[in-house]
């Protein structure tokens, strides 16, 4: 299902023996769009870390109650490596993070999980073979770091991102939320995470391979409707895009647990 980052914002994290907090942000690899890792706001349990949940750990989230189960135990994440709040997550820290709760290394295979296309727990472990180097940078950025930052396609700017559209079943971010701003008051569009270049952080901007009347032209986006796969692939079509879901591997079922 697809859904906003700013919905999931605030729902509670749910381990096997008790709550452990609440999602407070999203850490991303800028280069697949996949969700790393939720931030979680634990209060005065854990302070002064940042704890991460990797969406290994996760169960579908509830609607109803707004609830996110973790399948972990609350002394798991208290013993998990040490991360201080105020230092970004390195491949060094991932080597430790990893073998910790036994989840196979997200780097060493070709799809945006590995071997797989999905966060799936059963399907093999940590392996000390698995390709790494401590000092390779993983490219994980917030999704607080992007938003606000400008979207230019290829004639000039189009707005500012304002959301993410995340997928919680590969926890891949699909979609940026922009919104227009002046250049067309009152409208937001969908900019799909594989239509962009690069991002600029030096210049605060996303790059995107489109031009502004492409993008005008399009389907709009209205935050209160479901984004469908119809709307998906009218968008799509309209851009001249293959569809994200064409080439991905097929959904795997959770084991039984």
């Amino acid at each position: 299902m697809l859904r906003q980052a700013k919905d999931l914002k605030g729902y509670k994290l749910s381990a096997r023996d008790g709550e452990i907090g609440s999602v407070k942000e999203f850490f991303f690899d800028d280069q697949s769009w996949a969700v790393r890792y939720l931030i979680a706001e634990t209060g005065n349990w854990l302070t002064g870390r940042q704890v991460l949940i990797s969406p290994y750990a996760l169960d579908p989230a509830r609607t109803d109650d707004k609830v996110i189960p973790v399948d972990l135990a609350r002394e798991q994440i208290e013993n998990s490596p040490s991360l201080d709040a105020d230092k970004p997550v390195s491949r060094q820290y991932e080597m430790q993070y990893y073998p910790y709760y036994g989840y196979p290394g997200y780097w060493g295979g070709a799809y945006m999980w590995g071997s797989v296309g999905y966060p799936i727990r059963g399907q093999g472990g940590w392996s000390e073979t698995t390709p790494h180097n401590e000092n390779d940078d993983p490219h994980l950025r917030s999704t607080q770091d992007v938003t606000g930052r400008t979207i230019q396609a290829q004639d000039g700017a189009i707005g500012d991102v304002e959301d993410f559209v995340i997928d919680d079943e590969t926890w891949a971010i699909r979609y940026l939320i922009v919104d227009t701003g002046n250049w067309w008051p009152g409208k937001k569009v969908l900019i799909s995470t594989r239509w962009i270049e690069k991002i600029s952080w030096e210049e605060s901007k996303v790059f995107i391979n489109l031009t502004r009347d492409t993008i005008k032209q399009g389907p709009e986006y209205t935050e209160a409707a479901l984004i469908t796969r119809d709307y998906e692939t009218k968008l799509h079509r309209h851009c001249n895009r293959e569809e994200y879901w064409a080439d991905e591997l097929p959904r795997k079922p959770q084991p039984a647990r």
